[in-house]
């Protein structure tokens, strides 16, 4: 039953401030690496455990949340997820060793994967049915806005105090959320007391997910199938979500409700958000990249550029529901959302070594216009038909899609950037050689200005060509970057006929007569 007055917005409010724990530890630690690293004397490759732990652990709970939240009670479900997450929050910002701060940071994980899926399914039931665009808008400005400023508030954090600050900050925003919820938010039946535990589909889902997760996490940077553990993953993946289909689709009382996928809508919803995932982690993380390694700007530059677009995303989101309530077919905003998306990515594919921080001004802003017209429409057009627990079933479902599907995301851009730098370097050598004018016009002026300087002939040579590579190597990594942006781009602009395959409604609203 829907709520009204006050009550219905302190529960939105408890909701998304909730979920935020978990979107912006998604990303807030990756821009404290470095100090963790040095602090705790370990190496890149353990210390990014830190990111792979939280992701796995989160991507293998998801599905499982609205199993959870049915068995033990949504309410209960959600607020021992919020206690944990704030509990291990502190014990992460007090750990004396790596080994124990990635312990700390799965267990967090397993508890920001309940908060994500069952906030949206509390939020869905709390709106009445002709305001769930409006309760999904609500919703989506912690989903897409918070990863994306996450990197900025670390950022800031790390300017003003020590890494142990960026778990620190959540202790006292998860009391508040815990308070909130043990005094406004419903008690729910407990449907799934009594029944009997799929322990096999546990076990499996753990198996094909998490291998799946750590594949995509760890893949490139071991070299992807050439690493004997890398293949290991990939089979376990393959053979333990054959095995999990199988279980969950024979088993009386399955752990993750796979019949819902018999509804379209669901299903192709699985692709677009899983597309959504694409497009939102993975901008997120070749930008920094190529801002920070290739332009020179700091961590708290390349975090301040998001700031725009996440101002537009955050004004967007209410017009947006405002928009799907009056009857607005959300395939028409998705579209334009992923156009948008496009424009972004053509507009950063034209970026050059001398481009600036006012450069990437408009592409942001565009991309965050952008974002607030996908995820909302999204949601809905994934969520419509599902009625009842199925609601906290697909919530869990979809989240885990837009999950793997940016950590499919980051795999694919990174591969790309390593098979396409080889290729750029190759193509641009070819213009190394005595006979291109250009290259000894180059070459010439080089060696006459180091030259002027005192160095010898032999020595200035040397130096000319030492800079001719630094060149070639800029040139190289601006033409990668550019081709990710392109390869980003045409991904959302060729997946717009998806949308037109799902149903159309007059309101797209989604029923919410969970019992």
């Amino acid at each position: 039953m829907a709520e009204v007055g006050l009550k219905k917005w302190i529960i939105t409010f408890t909701v998304i401030t909730a979920s935020l724990l978990e979107l912006i530890d998604t990303t807030i630690v990756n821009v404290a690496i470095p100090q963790i690293q040095g602090n705790l004397g370990a190496t890149l490759e353990d210390v990014a455990w830190l990111s792979t732990g939280y992701a796995v652990a989160n991507v293998i709970i998801l599905p499982m949340s609205g199993w959870l939240g049915s068995r033990f009670g949504r309410k209960n479900y959600f607020l021992t997820s919020i206690i944990v997450f704030t509990l291990v929050s502190f014990l992460c910002g007090n750990a004396t060793s790596l080994n124990e701060l990635i312990l700390f940071r799965i267990i967090q994980g397993l508890a920001g994967g309940g908060l994500i899926s069952t906030a949206q399914a509390i939020l869905i039931e709390t709106w009445p049915r002709e305001d769930v665009g409006i309760a999904t808008a609500l919703f989506g400005l912690g989903a897409v806005v918070g990863p994306t400023v996450g990197p900025t508030i670390g950022g800031y954090i790390l300017e003003i105090a020590d890494w142990p600050w960026i778990f620190y900050v959540n202790i006292p925003v998860g009391i508040l959320a815990a308070y909130c919820t043990i005094t406004f938010i419903r008690e729910t039946p407990k449907d799934g007391q009594g029944k009997p535990v799929d322990w096999w589909g546990i076990g499996l889902l753990a198996i094909a997910v998490g291998s799946l997760q750590t594949l995509l996490e760890k893949g490139e940077s071991e070299d992807w199938f050439s690493t004997p553990y890398i293949v290991a993953l990939a089979v376990a993946s393959v053979f333990g979500l054959l095995l999990f289909i199988w279980r969950e689709t024979s088993t009386e009382y399955p752990i993750v409700n796979l019949r819902i996928m018999k509804k379209r809508s669901f299903s192709i919803g699985m692709v677009t958000s899983f597309i959504l995932g694409f497009g939102l982690y993975g901008s997120v993380f070749v930008f920094p990249v190529f801002a920070q390694n290739l332009l020179g700007f700091t961590p708290l530059q390349t975090g301040k550029l998001f700031i725009a677009g996440g101002i537009c995303t955050i004004s967007m989101m209410p017009f947006i529901g405002i928009m799907l309530k009056k009857g607005v077919p959300a395939q028409f905003m998705a579209t334009g959302g992923m156009f948008l998306f496009f424009v972004f990515c053509w507009m950063l594919s034209k970026s050059t070594l001398a481009s600036g921080t006012g450069d990437f001004f408009w592409p942001l802003v565009i991309r965050g216009f952008g974002m607030a017209l996908l995820f909302v429409p999204l949601t809905t057009l994934a969520m419509q038909d599902l009625t009842g627990p199925e609601i906290g079933q697909g919530s869990g479902l979809n989240n885990m899609s837009r999950q793997l599907g940016g950590s499919f995301g980051i795999a694919a851009l990174t591969t790309l950037i390593h098979i396409r730098a080889g290729f750029h370097r190759s193509n641009l050598l070819t213009n190394i050689n005595e006979y291109n004018p250009a290259f000894t016009q180059k070459l010439n002026g080089l060696v006459h200005n180091f030259m002027a300087r005192g160095s010898s002939f032999v020595d200035a040579k040397l130096m000319a060509m030492k800079a001719i590579e630094g060149t070639v190597i800029k040139q190289t990594m601006l033409l990668t970057y550019n081709d990710a942006y392109w390869v980003a781009g045409l991904i959302m602009l060729f997946s717009i006929p998806l949308l037109y395959l799902q149903k159309f409604k007059k309101n797209a609203n989604i029923v919410t007569d969970a019992h």
